[in-house]
């Protein structure tokens, strides 16, 4: 078995890493963090109630995050419900509330935001959700879909996109997955030219809906995945994406990171342990191609943050020493996702200094 790095930095090479400060908002903690290179917060951000799911700053450096919000359907994975954004000190200068969005949220250029969230597919369309495990509706009865929706800065709902939209025959849930939801969004990510890019896990697809048409242009299929989230483009035009690995019948089941080509749907640089179960997260997790060429991963399942050279060399590494209960998986230090941002970036502008 992998022998568990201890919490805070265990690894850090001076030279080879990527200097900055990392987002940390542990799952269903009250507190988001800044952390300089030895793990030490240098700034706080209190949340009122628990944050869950995606967070990320904005260009003028506010924190925006997806938290937990009440109500809402009989669905645990990714739950989040209030969206939030908070300036440099603290104060709550945006919320929306959506009891039924869930994972992903994202502030977009023209001042909107868009997310996901769960809404009950017609029971006229159950009949064409194929695969998952048999009788494994969600307790209401229900098989939910996803909502992509974007809304203005009031809060009003100004476009969506459902999955429901999809030929849903042509999308079957892999075999060992529950029937409670059809497709599973948990990546939204906004293209340069306004598409969005999303992460479909229980299908192991990620395409690319046409923002203007809502037609899916692009899409890819691959059982390799695993479930895989935090699809998105990089500047060199490749997607990079954090193949989870989990319920797949190619190898043993392992985690890796991956740039794909578009144009050839081929796997090109990759990422993975020497040992396939050193790294390892079934679920959430992400990773971020940095300004020096490295890469930035969240092993989400084990709070693990750590930094790679292209050559898959480690040169930063941290463990989240901030744990949660769990009703069931007991206690957690679960991370969804995590970004390192320069000094002298938009969303720092030098106001975090290195202790």
């Amino acid at each position: 078995m992998p022998v568990k790095p201890p919490s805070g930095v265990s690894i850090h090479n001076k030279s080879k890493a990527q200097k900055g400060f990392t987002l940390l908002a542990p799952i269903r903690k009250p507190t988001a963090y800044l952390l300089d290179m030895q793990g030490h917060p240098v700034h706080r951000w209190k949340l009122g109630r628990g944050g869950i799911n995606h967070a990320m700053l904005l260009d003028n450096g506010n924190l925006f995050i997806a938290q937990h919000g009440d109500g809402g359907p009989p669905l645990a994975a990714g739950k989040g419900g209030l969206l939030r954004e908070y300036d440099w000190d603290g104060k709550v200068v945006w919320e929306h509330y959506d009891g039924m969005q869930h994972h992903d949220a994202r502030r977009l250029k023209n001042g909107n935001a868009i997310y996901i969230a769960w809404e009950p597919l017609p029971k006229k369309l159950h009949r064409r959700v194929k695969g998952g495990l048999p009788g494994s509706e969600a307790p209401d009865g229900h098989i939910y879909g996803d909502v992509i929706r974007e809304v203005n800065p009031s809060g009003d709902v100004v476009w969506e996109w459902r999955s429901s939209e999809l030929k849903i025959e042509d999308y079957p849930i892999v075999p060992l997955w529950n029937r409670e939801e059809f497709a599973h969004a948990n990546t939204v990510a906004p293209m340069p030219n306004g598409d969005l890019l999303v992460s479909f896990r229980v299908i192991n697809t990620i395409m690319i809906i046409d923002k203007k048409t809502r037609k899916v242009k692009w899409e890819m299929r691959d059982e390799r995945f695993g479930g895989q989230h935090d699809c998105h483009m990089l500047p060199n035009r490749k997607i990079l994406v954090f193949a989870n690995g989990q319920l797949t019948g190619w190898e043993h089941p392992h985690s890796r990171i991956v740039e794909i080509d578009p144009k050839t749907k081929k796997w090109g640089w990759q990422y993975r342990a020497e040992r396939g179960l050193d790294f390892f997260s079934p679920h959430i997790s992400g990773a971020q191609r940095l300004p020096n060429g490295n890469t930035l991963i969240c092993e989400g399942g084990h709070g693990r943050l750590f930094e790679v050279t292209r050559e898959g060399k480690i040169v930063w590494q941290f463990v989240n020493p901030h744990h949660s209960p769990h009703p069931v998986l007991g206690e957690h230090n679960w991370v969804f996702r995590a970004y390192r941002y320069t000094a002298d970036s938009k969303q720092i502008r030098r106001r975090a200094k290195q202790s």
